[in-house]
Formats: C-alpha cells, structure tokens, sequence
C-alpha cells in the first residue's frame, strides 16, 4: 500500500510491508508498471541512455495503468531533475519524457521545473543502499521561485526506475519541505527485491 513493493502472498489491501510498519518512506505511495529484469531493463536503457523514444506512448500507459490512483489524486507531476551537466552531456532527461506523456494523459498539470537537483552526484549503480541515501542527500530542492507551485498540492512524482527508493525520497523531502500536501511516486520500473528492515 505504501512503497508498492511486490508481495509473495494475497494481502488486504492497504496491507503495508515490514519494512514500511518499521520506517515509512519519506514519499507516500510508490508503483511501478513493470519489475526490473531481462526485459524490462532493455526497455528502461533503450530509453535512458540511447533516447529511444519510439515505445514512450507504449511506456506512459502501463504506467497510466500500474498507477491509475495515484495520477486520479495528483495536482501536478514532476519529473526527477538530472543535474545541469549530466542533462548537458546526455541531451535528454528520460523522466520529463515520461512525466510529459503521462500529465497529458491525466491532465494534471506538468511542473518540469519545479524541482532542481543542487548538487552533481555520481551514478548510483554499484552504490549500497546506505550509500545511495548519502550520495543523494542534499542534493534536490524546489526551485526558487517555484514554492507556490508545490505548496498545498499532490505531487506525483515521476521517474524511470525505483531501485533502493533513495532517490525518491531526497526528492519528496525537498518538495514536502516546500508545503508539498503529499508526495507520490509512479516509475516505469522497480527493483522488485523487498526494503529491508532495519534491526
């Protein structure tokens, strides 16, 4: 119900997860169209690093569908920021891609700049998850001038992958800390393994 991992078994259904009954993440809820495998991660690379925007139509509606509730409440979607030289170097943020097909689709309003990423970190891959939540902490903030857009609203926020849900959370407590009503999170893929549980 809440960080919208897969379950192994049938769950009432605002069941919550161990790891969430232990720490709720910092965004409220999280879905993913598809798990992070052999297949889908030809899709998410093709997009992500060789801009292959040929399947986005395709791509935007299972996220449309894996995430209907959360685009029915969202005000405004906002796409996680690269920062300026990684955009720079790549030509492309493949999650304003997705955030864009995905507002038209709802007709919540696209709010592509309302969150900056203040500080160039190194690519997560190969980080654990507590490195992860260090590299990015800090490192994204409501643009200046953009407050009002955030404030009192639900914001979905949109991605291309959910891994550790370092990321998501950095962005969702910059934009609660902005007046963000609440924070949701819609990705094209998930890493499916469960959060773990702190002990």
């Amino acid at each position: 119900a809440c960080c919208g991992t897969p379950l192994d078994l049938a769950v009432e259904e605002n069941q919550l997860c161990g790891a969430c009954l232990v720490r709720r993440p910092a965004y409220d809820r999280a879905r993913a169209a598809l798990a992070y495998g052999d297949v889908s991660r030809d899709l998410v690379l093709a997009l992500k690093y060789q801009g292959r925007r040929d399947s986005l139509d395709l791509l935007a509606r299972w996220m449309t569908n894996a995430g209907a509730d959360l685009l029915q409440d969202a005000d405004i979607v906002v796409p996680v920021p690269l920062h300026y030289f990684r955009l720079v170097r790549r030509g492309f943020n493949q999650s304003v891609w997705l955030a864009a097909a995905l507002a038209r689709s709802s007709g919540a309003r696209l709010a592509v700049d309302a969150l900056k990423r203040v500080r160039a970190t190194p690519i997560q891959g190969g980080l654990s998850v507590e490195g992860r939540r260090r590299n990015v902490q800090g490192a994204f903030r409501v643009r200046k001038g953009r407050e009002a857009v955030v404030r009192d609203k639900k914001v979905l926020l949109v991605d291309d992958v959910l891994t550790t849900g370092a990321t998501a959370e950095a962005c969702s407590r910059a934009l609660k800390r902005a007046g963000a009503q609440c924070v949701d999170v819609l990705t094209l893929a998930r890493v499916a393994a469960p959060r773990t549980v702190p002990i």
